[in-house]
């Protein structure tokens, strides 16, 4: 049994070493399973962060999974059950009660680490928002989106990395929200296909870009213009994070560099296919993953911001 109370200053956790292990090794394999744009909890980050980092990747992708994948369609009122059992789950892994092997974990990493719960909880918030809001009227409310859904995650890792200094968690939010928009660039026709735009209807409107454009997946001028004005504003976002590697340093540093780096080359795919994002999703390979690497290792900490430019 862990006999001394957590960060958060909790009573002592009821879990066994056993149950501690096992409740990481679980997160360990949500997050190796599911496939996305940027590492997750990879080998280049500290071994004493990485279990971690899966407890809240595995939270997170459980809630997503809640708002968005086919076995828990049904009646919108079961989407949002499922997440307010989620966020009642969180609530109790606060106060060191667990049964979910998720939970388990996430309690244990809140008794570890100073980590503000409420991150955690506007993850959930930004997972129910998807089951109403289909489009965004404007892109101050897109980047309302992103500070649940995407600023939290970097949030939390600075906060692993014992580094909690506002203007570092600034250049964060700047770089998390480019790298969700990114994702959300790339896959605008799988979220069309699911009944979603994160195109900004202001900035459709502006361009002229119609819904039947968009029905027909059409990368005709008026979007591709669309794209291009999305795409600079997104890489003028990671360009005002670009400084943060340098100033964490060590292997969280070279982890935040690379994938500051992966996200540019999925703008850089895109502006490549003349910002046709209909004929052919713009993707990260594992090849493509190493030349990062390599390019990451080598790179000045003056590199990056003129990546980014």
């Amino acid at each position: 049994m862990i006999g001394a109370a957590g960060a958060h200053g909790t009573t002592p956790m009821p879990f066994s070493q056993t149950q501690i292990a096992a409740a990481y090794a679980h997160c360990e394999r949500v997050a190796r399973k599911h496939y996305e744009n940027f590492p997750v909890a990879s080998l280049l980050l500290p071994r004493a962060m990485r279990r971690h980092v899966a407890a809240v990747y595995a939270f997170a992708r459980q809630a997503d999974d809640f708002a968005d994948e086919p076995q828990f369609e049904g009646p919108l009122g079961k989407r949002e059950a499922l997440l307010a059992d989620w966020r009642l789950q969180l609530d109790r892994a606060a106060s060191g009660a667990a049964e979910n092997p998720v939970f388990i974990a996430v309690a244990d990493t809140l008794t570890r680490f100073p980590l503000p719960v409420a991150l955690l909880h506007d993850l959930i918030s930004a997972f129910e928002q998807d089951l109403h809001v289909m489009s965004y009227e404007t892109f101050d409310a897109l980047l309302g989106y992103c500070r649940l859904s995407a600023n939290p995650v970097g949030r939390v890792v600075l906060h692993l990395a014992g580094r909690n200094e506002e203007a570092l968690m600034i250049q964060s939010d700047a770089i998390c929200t480019a790298l969700q928009l990114a994702n959300f660039w790339q896959d605008v026709a799988l979220d069309l296909a699911k009944g979603r735009c994160y195109l900004p209807r202001e900035d459709r409107l502006r361009f002229r870009c119609t819904d039947a454009t968009l029905n027909a997946r059409r990368a005709d001028p008026a979007f591709v213009e669309l794209m291009r004005f999305q795409v600079a504003r997104t890489r003028a976002l990671f360009a005002r994070g670009a400084h943060l590697p340098a100033e964490v340093g060590g292997r969280v540093g070279f982890e935040l560099r690379l994938v500051v780096l992966g996200g540019l080359k999925i703008l850089e795919m895109i502006e490549r296919a003349g910002y046709d994002v209909f004929t052919r999703r713009p993707s990260l390979s594992a090849p493509d993953w190493g030349r990062l690497v390599v390019r990451a290792t080598f790179l000045a900490d003056g590199g990056l911001v003129r990546a980014a430019s």
